[in-house]
C-alpha cells in the first residue's frame, strides 16, 4: 500500500476509520473545504455493510442530509442477494475514482473495510475459480474439521486464523484443495492495484478506545429506535441463503434471533453492542498495523480536516 509521489499523478483522498470514528463526517466536511477553495470533492464508500441497500440502518449509511449535497458513491449499491467481494468493489472503485479524475474532482475514500482498501491499492490475488464439488465439499464439514484439515494441508495460513474464524479457513481449504498451492502462493502475484498511479492523501482515524465503544452502544440502541428491526424483518421475508454477506452483517443475526422468538429483544441489543465492539477492535488492530508507518494517525476524537490532510489542500 505504498504510494510514489509525482506531480503527474492524480490525488486521491483516504480516510480510513473503525465504526463509530467520524470518518464520514470527516469526508464530508473535507469536500466542504475543497469546494470552498474552488475544487470538487467525491465521497466512495469503502465500508462492506454500506454497499448494501438492504442495510441502510444497520450499516449506519449517510442520509441525504448527512451527505450535504456532497456527491456520494457506492453506497447501497449492491442487493443483498448479490454477495460484493472485494475484488467485485475494487473494480467499481476504480472505475469511480477515474471518473472522479476525469472530471477534476478528488475521489475522497472512505471506510474501515481494510481488505477492500489493501485491494483497490495494492491489487488482488489472481486465485483460480474454486472447483464447486471442492466448494460443496468444504462448506458442508463441520468447522473443527475445516480448521483439522487446513492445519494439515496449509498450516502457515492456519496458525494465522482463529479457530472461530470460519469464513476465512473454508476459503484457504477451498483454495489449497482445488488449486494444489496455498493461498499465501496467489497472493504473492498480486495485480491491478491502483496505489502506484495516484498521489494518495491517507488519514487514519484511531480515536480513543473507550469513547469509540459507547458511541458503538448508543449507535446501536438508537438503530434499533430507528428501523432496524424492520429492515432485518423485510431481509429474512427475502429467504437469502445465510451465508451471504448481507444475512451475516453485524445487528442481523441478533435482531433475527428475536423476531424468530429465541431471544428477546434486550438481549439482541447486547449481542448486537458486543459485536459491534468486537469488530471494531479488530478493525483497530488492521489500521495501527497493516497501513504503511507512514500514513498519518489521528489518535484523537476532534479532527482538523485542514490539518489533516494540508497537503492535499496545498496542491
Amino acid at each position: 500500500m505504498s504510494n510514489v509521489d509525482s506531480p503527474d499523478k492524480p490525488p486521491l483522498a483516504l480516510i480510513a476509520g473503525p465504526t463509530a470514528s467520524g470518518k464520514s463526517d470527516l469526508a464530508v466536511r473535507l469536500a466542504k473545504v475543497l469546494e470552498s477553495v474552488g475544487r470538487r470533492g467525491v465521497v466512495i464508500n469503502a465500508d462492506s455493510a454500506q454497499v448494501y441497500a438492504d442495510l441502510e440502518v444497520l450499516s449506519a449509511r449517510p442520509s441525504v442530509d448527512e451527505m450535504q449535497g456532497v456527491e456520494h458513491r457506492l453506497f447501497g449499491d449492491w442487493d443483498g442477494a448479490q454477495a460484493c467481494s472485494a475484488a467485485d468493489w475494487a473494480e467499481r472503485a476504480r472505475v469511480e475514482i477515474e471518473l472522479a479524475h476525469e472530471d477534476g474532482a478528488v475521489p475522497i475514500l472512505v471506510g474501515g473495510t481494510g481488505l477492500y482498501i489493501r485491494t483497490l491499492l495494492d491489487g488482488i490475488a489472481p486465485v483460480p475459480p474454486v472447483d464447486p464439488q471442492v466448494r460443496e465439499a468444504v462448506r458442508d464439514m463441520p468447522l473443527a474439521d475445516a480448521a483439522m484439515a487446513l492445519q494439515a494441508e496449509d498450516p502457515d495460513r492456519a496458525a494465522r486464523l482463529g479457530p472461530a474464524d470460519s469464513a476465512r479457513i473454508r476459503r484457504a481449504l477451498e483454495v489449497v484443495r482445488s488449486s494444489g498451492q496455498p493461498l499465501a502462493h496467489w497472493q504473492q502475484q498480486l495485480s491491478g492495484g491502483i496505489g502506484g498511479a495516484v498521489i494518495l492523501h491517507p488519514a487514519i482515524l484511531l480515536p480513543d478506545r473507550a469513547w469509540l465503544y459507547e458511541r458503538c452502544d448508543r449507535r446501536f440502541a438508537a438503530m434499533l429506535q430507528r428501523g432496524a428491526i424492520a429492515e432485518v424483518e423485510a431481509l429474512l421475508a427475502r429467504q437469502l441463503s445465510p451465508d451471504l454477506p448481507v444475512m451475516r452483517a453485524i445487528g442481523v443475526p441478533e435482531i433475527a434471533d428475536f423476531l424468530r422468538g429465541t431471544a428477546i429483544l434486550e438481549d439482541a441489543l447486547a449481542r448486537g453492542s458486543q459485536s459491534t465492539r468486537n469488530y471494531v477492535k479488530r478493525q483497530i488492530t488492521w489500521l495501527r498495523h497493516q497501513p504503511p508507518t507512514d500514513w498519518p494517525r489521528v489518535e484523537s476524537e476532534h479532527f482538523n480536516e485542514g490539518n489533516i490532510f494540508a497537503s492535499l489542500l496545498r496542491d
